[in-house]
């Protein structure tokens, strides 16, 4: 059972207790105190503490009171302030802009605990009660916002978050690098407008006679007011991601006022991602928390590993792109089995580990061996709709992996659930059918989710998604695999319904085949637009950023609902929506009585 004793203060007593009369930081968080290395909030705590700064936790202040952001006073050098483990917007609203019921990230799950743009009112906040006091944002949500881009709650563009918040400095992507930075810079007697060199930041001035080497993006006027131009800006911002060929980025917001991003921070080495594994964490939600019932987000990560970062599945609707990057970082086995071990003496663990992976599980080195030394290509994609020939494709390393962590004493059952690349299994050659094998016979529990989200190769291309042949043929390996072992077990696709590029006519396609393959979702998944997408500048501005080209996208409330209903045919309640949508795609043929028919006619009413 932890105490408060095994977290960082929360209050001032807490301070007290300590010895301390005054924090180096008060880190001030959206989120519940979960200190967990899921949990951003955690992560970049415990990295300060470990350099040997002093840290105060103001999770979920009530921003309507001056006094809650008082909690320690004014911290020696700098608020860090992060809306938490998600966008606000996000964590509060579904796609259909309805508030949700549930937050898995505060105590038992209650809403209301934190504001819309919640990094925005947490800083205004502090500014309103400590004039001077240097503000750093970072998270996710300052992260995606860094620039000007589109909110689609909003139906409009934003500015970047740093001016809105009215911050001194913003760290983006994950952080550790950048953050030490700043703490280092700061304790030496640098003031914080002086701290424009960092890696991994973005900060506003009012000159730019400073700032050299840097590529101007189209201004804050052009981009609020000319798709285009907001379209070949995230391009260029894209195409910047990179910490290797990432250029310094210019923002103009008038005459006399800049936000500069610096490129992006380098990524960790496998030996400095294993040393923010095993700080210190208590694992655990503050006990402050116990009476509510804990902070529900925990159970979900608790007993998973987390192996990777980066990403160059590059996935258009997916932001970590943008966020981590494309160049894949690991743990070691070493640090991954310590922390498996360590699992195994938790009263709470039942032998089973539930995932092992990253944003894409199977993911375990860069795309090529160029990557690490050129970077990633800013206008070439590794995977797909087209596999680059200079990707290499292996799966030994996570072979090796899994099988030792099936071999600790303790443990049942290693589940494999954070998302794998099917087309990148495919494509090792080598390895691939054994990674296959093992994975049917010893990390799938009967069902495994994977995520092809259309059918359509024109909206797969959009997507950033292989072609459905690619999907179709893993499928049928997984079944033969399955029946090799004897097992019984299914492979259930997440599916998608107006994403950019998908009309009626593609939403026709995607419900035959479900019917084609006796599938009925209970869930299907609207395409949400959220912070710095691919996809989201698409919606916005009906053009691929990548290209320049337009995309055909749907807006309206009725035309995504007749896309959904489509997919969910066979629930009576969509019966007149997906006739609606037949009539429109000039599909008339799927309405009547033959096997192949979606819907039956609609019974006229007798004559009396």
């Amino acid at each position: 059972m932890r105490s408060a004793s095994d977290f960082l203060p929360i209050s001032r007593d807490d301070m007290i207790e300590r010895g301390w009369d005054r924090v180096d930081f008060v880190y001030v968080s959206g989120d519940a105190y979960v200190d967990h290395p899921s949990f951003g909030m955690a992560i970049i705590t415990r990295l300060l503490t470990a350099k040997g700064f002093r840290v105060g936790v103001i999770a979920q202040p009530d921003w309507k009171d001056d006094a809650s952001i008082a909690v320690f006073g004014e911290p020696r050098l700098a608020f860090l302030v992060s809306a938490g483990n998600m966008d606000s917007m996000v964590n509060h609203y579904t796609v259909a802009k309805k508030r949700r019921r549930h937050d898995a990230y505060s105590p038992g799950g209650a809403t209301g605990k934190r504001p819309n743009h919640a990094a925005v009112v947490y800083s205004n906040l502090i500014r309103r009660t400590f004039k001077d006091a240097p503000i750093i944002l970072g998270g996710i949500e300052a992260s995606l916002r860094r620039l000007a881009h589109y909110d689609y709650w909003s139906d409009g563009m934003k500015r970047s978050i740093l001016l809105d918040a009215g911050a001194d400095l913003l760290s983006y992507g994950m952080g550790e690098h950048s953050i030490v930075e700043i703490a280092e810079a700061l304790d030496s007697g640098l003031s914080v407008t002086d701290l424009t060199f960092i890696d991994g930041t973005v900060y506003r001035t009012r000159s730019l006679e400073h700032v050299y080497d840097a590529v101007m993006l189209p201004s804050w006027q052009e981009v609020s007011a000319d798709p285009h131009a907001y379209a070949r800006s995230f391009g260029t911002q894209y195409a910047a991601s990179d910490p290797i060929v990432g250029k310094r980025l210019v923002e103009p917001y008038g005459e006399h006022e800049f936000v500069v991003q610096n490129p992006p921070a380098a990524p960790l080495s496998t030996e400095e991602l294993d040393a923010v594994a095993r700080l210190p964490y208590a694992r655990a939600w503050h006990p402050a928390y116990d009476a509510a019932g804990g902070v529900p987000a925990l159970a979900e990560v608790k007993f998973s590993l987390t192996s990777s970062r980066g990403c160059f599945g590059e996935c258009s609707f997916c932001a970590l792109t943008f966020h981590q990057g494309r160049i894949v970082q690991a743990r070691s086995h070493a640090s991954l089995t310590e922390e498996a071990t360590a699992m195994t003496k938790d009263p709470d663990f039942k032998g089973y580990i539930h995932d092992v992976g990253g944003p894409t599980a199977n993911f375990r080195t860069p795309a090529c061996k160029k990557q690490l030394t050129h970077g990633a290509c800013p206008h070439k994609r590794c995977l797909a709709p087209k596999t680059c020939s200079q990707l290499v494709a292996d799966h030994a390393d996570y072979l090796e992996l899994l099988r030792a962590l099936r071999a600790i004493p303790g443990v049942k059952k290693v589940f494999v659930r954070s998302g794998i690349r099917f087309d990148y299994v495919l494509k090792d050659r080598a390895h691939g059918d054994e990674f296959l094998r093992e994975l049917v016979e010893h990390h799938v529990s009967g069902q495994l989710r994977v995520a092809p989200e259309h059918v359509s190769d024109r909206v797969l291309a959009v997507m950033g998604k292989p072609p459905r042949a690619v999907y179709d043929r893993f499928v049928e390996k997984f079944q033969a695999a399955t029946a090799q072992a004897g097992k019984e077990q299914y492979v259930v696709p997440y599916l998608m319904s107006s994403h950019p590029g998908s009309g009626l006519a593609e939403a026709v396609e995607l419900a035959e085949y479900c019917r084609d393959l006796g599938y009925n979702p209970e869930q299907v998944q609207d395409f949400y637009p959220t912070p710095s997408t691919v996809s989201t500048v698409i919606y916005a501005t009906g053009i691929d950023p990548r290209t320049m080209r337009p995309v055909p996208v749907t807006r309206s409330p009725h035309d995504k609902a007749l896309q959904r209903a489509l997919i969910q045919y066979r629930n009576p309640k969509n019966r007149d929506l997906v006739e609606e949508a037949l009539r429109k795609a000039h599909r008339t043929d799927l309405i009547g009585f033959g096997p192949e028919c979606l819907v039956r006619p609609k019974k006229r009413p007798r004559n009396r």
